[in-house]
């Protein structure tokens, strides 16, 4: 059993994910320090790293760098046979309203086209931890809560633990062999593949697994994927665990991107999202209304699109419409709403918002759809 807790509470912490959501308005730099319990940042404009120590209040820290994170404290204790007591990770996409800066994330299974992740561990003897990978997914494009089905990628574990469930059989994934669980801890199904040793360092394809969860029938492809994490999962111990780089891409479409090396993502190949940003605001005293039109000037249709852009420092939404956006300044995110998420070929949508600033009013300096740069119009 593990995680009951974090599921089970889940709803309790919803007001703890909003506070998580304004603590990423600036990016880490190198060597931030996080001990809050939800805290979190961002890395590399496109990551967000969280610390989650959601099963006890004794101290956890984590050390963040500009490419993952490691466990610089950690004083719970947890039942083996029971939870874990946190979840340090670093995602790409949406958890609990807490979206990382341009993610495409929530997209429908039947958008994707490829979803490729890279990531390295390091591991630490004398603990009891899994080195757990996460795939989330839920039949909404949810961004808050828990979602319906959780798909786990044991890495590693140490000590006597074991997935939520119990053990169904053995599966191949990425030419690799996977024993594999499947359970519900009560607010959600869990399907776990756990490696016969330690992996520490790998690239592959997500979508294999979101591919093999839906073969066993546990989800269609009329569902979303919201969000990929990768950290650990503690019981007793686990200072000097990390996460020495993540890197994560989801197409919706078009031409898919290459592999993700260890370090961080790659750009996105030619054409995969041509587009060009229109924005027009206005100002007046303390205040000002934003117009932004987002064409796409490609030759594929972008079915669900995330535009990600930062406001100059001073500037704070107020409201939107349109789109929904992602947190109020800094580095946000504007999504599609149900009836503006398809751009064809030379299609637009446009979207705005309000807000306030101080200082002098200044725009936006760059757009991405989909995690790939924008021209401005």
């Amino acid at each position: 059993m593990r995680r009951v807790i974090r599921a089970v509470t889940a709803a309790a912490l919803l007001a703890a994910g909003a506070i998580t959501t304004t603590v990423i308005a600036s990016p880490a730099s190198a060597d931030t320090q996080i001990c809050e319990q939800y805290g979190s940042t961002t890395i590399g404009g496109r990551y967000v790293v969280q610390n989650n120590r959601w099963g006890t209040t004794a101290q956890q820290c984590i050390n963040v760098t500009d490419s993952g994170f490691s466990i610089t404290s950690q004083q719970g204790v947890g039942s083996t046979s029971g939870a874990p007591v946190s979840y340090p990770s670093v995602f790409y996409g949406c958890h609990y309203t807490n979206c990382s800066p341009g993610t495409n994330l929530p997209i429908q299974v039947s958008s994707i086209s490829s979803a490729t992740s890279s990531i390295n561990y390091n591991f630490v003897s004398g603990a009891t931890y899994n080195a757990s990978y996460d795939i989330w997914l839920d039949p909404t494009p949810r961004r808050d809560g828990v979602n319906a089905m959780e798909i786990m990628i044991w890495f590693n574990k140490q000590g006597s633990i074991q997935p939520i469930g119990s053990a169904v059989g053995n599966t191949t994934i990425g030419g690799r062999t996977w024993q594999v669980w499947q359970g519900s801890n009560g607010s959600n199904n869990v399907i776990s593949y756990v490696a016969p040793s330690a992996i520490s360092s790998w690239s592959f394809s997500v979508l294999d697994f979101i591919n093999d969860v839906r073969s066993r029938g546990a989800i269609t492809n009329s569902w979303y994927l919201t969000s990929i994490q990768a950290g650990f999962e503690p019981w007793i111990g686990g200072t000097g665990l990390a996460v020495n780089s993540f890197s994560a891409a989801v197409n919706g479409g078009g031409a898919p991107p290459t592999t993700p090396p260890p370090g961080g993502p790659t750009t996105p190949p030619p054409g995969t999202a041509a587009c060009r940003v229109t924005y027009a605001a206005d100002s007046w005293g303390s205040g000002f209304v934003a117009n932004v039109t987002v064409a796409n000037t490609g030759s594929s249709a972008v079915n669900g699109w995330t535009l990600g852009f930062t406001l100059p420092s001073g500037q704070t939404v107020t409201n939107s419409w349109n789109a929904a956006l992602s947190g109020t300044s800094g580095a946000l995110t504007a999504r599609n709403t149900t009836h503006n998420g398809s751009l064809p070929a030379g299609g637009s949508a446009s979207f705005g918002f309000q807000g306030t600033y101080s200082g002098t009013f200044a725009s936006p300096s760059a757009f991405t759809l989909n995690g790939s740069a924008c021209t401005r119009a």
